[in-house]
């Protein structure tokens, strides 16, 4: 088992504690990029170190290391591929109303997007697999937890979760500045992940619902027209086609965006198979090294 910490633009002693304590390695970006980079870092890292499962945990101790052998017990016994630590989220005293209200929210938009039963998708204390690292590639700069999952679902890579503990409140949340803030970057999160997963779900659900009124106002026209009195509600009916018109440019924005949907992927699965090769090869590498290794110990044992 090896230890490696991101540092983030760190400002405090977060690099001499954790070289104090005896970190294998830490990787210093140059200024503060956020949650998604550093966890993107440090998958990448992790796999050009050649490591077989990572367990990701955040710097605030909110998870319980305790646990950990609970997350990646699943991963060895092959049941998984990526574990999620699923927190007692109602039973947690520093979350507010608003703030355990929207980890729920997120958890069902992933399980709408992702077609996966994760009981709480915004948790970071996970465990993941060398296989399912590998075709992770996180797009939003705000946070990862809810797109590792959306794209774990629709890679059909096995994932599962189980209960964790959590420790006291130490410091405020970096993440969370304040709750209108957390709000608003959750609902533009929600927004994006449909939009980039499920873009002709998207657009047609809005052009439906632009396209409602837009009919209802034809209609009403063509009664009173039928009726003779049509001159009189030339408004609605210019009202009414500016909405179908609208509803028809969402409608072909959401083919033309799930066209866009399959490039990526077929781009993605280039950059999937090149990362296999890469780090398959330098895994090998690392296990031969380490059974040297264990065998030359071994026989000097013996002497």
């Amino acid at each position: 088992m090896e230890w490696l910490v991101i540092d983030d633009g760190s400002t405090d002693r977060t690099v001499e504690v954790a070289r104090e304590n005896g970190v294998d390695h830490v990787v210093s970006l140059p200024h503060n990029q956020g949650l998604a980079k550093a966890f993107m870092t440090g998958i990448e890292t992790a796999l050009k170190l050649g490591a077989d499962v990572i367990v990701n945990t955040d710097a605030d101790n909110q998870y319980d290391a305790s646990c950990i052998p609970d997350l990646v017990r699943p991963i060895l016994e092959k049941k998984a591929q990526i574990v999620i630590g699923a927190r007692p989220i109602s039973e947690i005293e520093h979350f507010s109303p608003v703030k355990k209200f929207l980890q729920k929210l997120g958890s069902f938009v992933v399980k709408l997007a992702s077609g996966t039963t994760v009981p709480d998708a915004p948790s970071g204390f996970r465990a993941i697999h060398r296989d399912a690292a590998i075709q992770l590639n996180v797009f939003n700069r705000y946070t990862y937890t809810l797109e590792t999952i959306i794209q774990a679902g629709r890679r059909n890579i096995p994932i599962t979760s189980v209960p964790i503990r959590v420790n006291g409140d130490l410091r405020p949340s970096r993440l969370v500045k304040s709750i209108p803030s957390y709000v608003r970057r959750s609902l533009i999160t929600v927004v994006r992940i449909f939009v980039v997963y499920s873009p002709l779900r998207f657009f047609s659900t809005c052009a439906a619902i632009v396209a409602a009124p837009g009919v209802i106002g034809v209609i009403r026209f063509l009664v009173h027209y039928l009726m003779g009195e049509g001159s009189g509600n030339i408004q609605s009916l210019v009202l009414s086609s500016a909405l179908l018109a609208i509803a028809g440019i969402l409608a072909m924005s959401g083919i033309i965006s799930e066209l866009i949907a399959v490039n990526r992927q077929l781009l993605e699965e280039i950059r999937i198979r090149q990362l296999q090769q890469e780090y398959g090869a330098r895994a090998r590498v690392r296990s031969f090294a380490m059974e040297r290794k264990i065998k030359k110990e071994s026989v000097g044992g013996t002497i």
